[in-house]
């Protein structure tokens, strides 16, 4: 087990909402607490869906969002600290990194910053200068993607400064199973009702595979401000309840991937995606557009197909070349499997840990 027994990790969270960061955020809790360390959470929202499961690890969550004033909180945050000290600050989201970067100059502590995605599409997101400052604040950055590593070197951040940290997924509660009904090919996407994931491209490919076969049914699992676009173009395209189906949001996303014979990711812009690795590790194929870190995870041609954004015939091909052969599907689905076991594993967590603390502790190189 790596050296971080009695380590004092501080985090700082900008929400722990249902999402792939606070995923993530939870498994480094997991791991944290195992190897016997003592993690803590500052978070500027409460009462959202991964506060009761992170109480549950025994780690004190602390809400210091109150109010809209960015200096107030950064105020309640050195407080804190300077009452409960920690070795080391780090940050889960990009929008917290300056919070992190002030506070632990202030108190005198080294900070680890956050990159979630592709780096590009996180300083676009938010203004001018706040994006500035939370790429360049941090002393070290800790990135899920190694796309989003070369992005950043790119908007002048020193190499030198950051970290590739993986994603990792619970291959224990995301598994494998077997998949022998009969009916059509059930094509799963699953993701906030956003710009970024283009839902449209997966409505327009299920329209043109409507009259195909085999047939293929559409899987959507999620929700957010786009839902009624998707309802509508989903009327536009005739895609009704037998091409088509909703889900909504689910707190266990399991049953979904086991449902499914493949999974379909159509976003302009991601990091790492937890949806892939979570299929993967159910034994699904992927068809994904060929952004941010998919690369890193979808070995094309033997777990899945990559595809450019901008090419939807490439996509329509790439799942019609699946669904039409379910050998292929299975072979897909086994290797992505072990592809996810060797290296996105849970229990690979504590090992990577325990080298971005030593590099941020000790200052040297990632």
């Amino acid at each position: 087990m790596p050296e971080l027994s009695g380590l004092r990790v501080g985090f700082v969270a900008g929400t722990l909402g249902q999402g792939g960061a606070e995923r993530q955020l939870y498994y480094m809790m997991c791991a944290l607490v195992r190897a016997g360390a003592t993690p803590s959470l500052l978070c500027l929202t409460e009462g959202e869906f991964w506060e009761p499961r992170i109480r549950g690890l025994g780690v004190p969550i602390t809400y210091v969002g109150a109010g809209r004033s960015r200096l107030r909180r950064l105020a309640r945050i050195v407080a804190h600290l300077r009452h409960n000290p920690v070795d080391v600050l780090q940050s889960q989201h990009f929008y917290t990194n300056p919070y992190v970067a002030a506070a632990a100059r202030i108190v005198g502590v080294q900070e680890i910053g956050a990159l979630r995605s592709d780096g590009i599409s996180e300083v676009g997101a938010n203004s001018a200068l706040l994006g500035r400052v939370s790429l360049r604040a941090p002393r070290r950055i800790a990135a899920n993607s190694r796309t989003g590593i070369e992005n950043a070197v790119s908007l002048g951040v020193p190499r030198s400064r950051l970290h590739f940290l993986p994603n990792v997924v619970d291959t224990a509660l995301f598994r494998e199973c077997r998949r022998e009904r009969e009916g059509p090919v059930r094509l799963l996407s699953v993701g906030r009702f956003v710009h970024q994931k283009r839902f449209d491209r997966f409505l327009r490919l299920l329209a043109t595979n409507q009259n195909g076969a085999p047939r293929v049914e559409g899987h959507l699992v999620g929700d957010g401000p786009l839902r009624p676009a998707i309802e509508r173009q989903a009327r536009e395209l005739t895609l009704g309840p037998e091409s088509l189906v909703l889900h909504g949001v689910a707190a266990d996303v399991g049953p979904y991937y086991r449902d499914a014979d493949l999974l379909v990711l159509t976003s302009d812009w991601e990091g790492t995606p937890n949806v892939v690795l979570e299929a993967m590790a159910s034994g699904l194929p992927v068809v994904a557009t060929d952004v941010g870190g998919l690369a890193d995870i979808v070995i094309d041609g033997e777990t899945g197909f990559l595809v450019r954004p901008d090419d939807e015939e490439g996509l329509r091909q790439a799942v019609a070349t699946l669904a039409a052969d379910g050998a292929k599907r299975r072979s897909f689905g086994c290797r992505a499997r072990r592809h996810v076991e060797e290296h996105h594993a849970l229990p690979r967590l504590a090992t990577e840990l325990h080298r971005l603390y030593e590099a941020s502790l000790s200052g040297g190189r990632a």
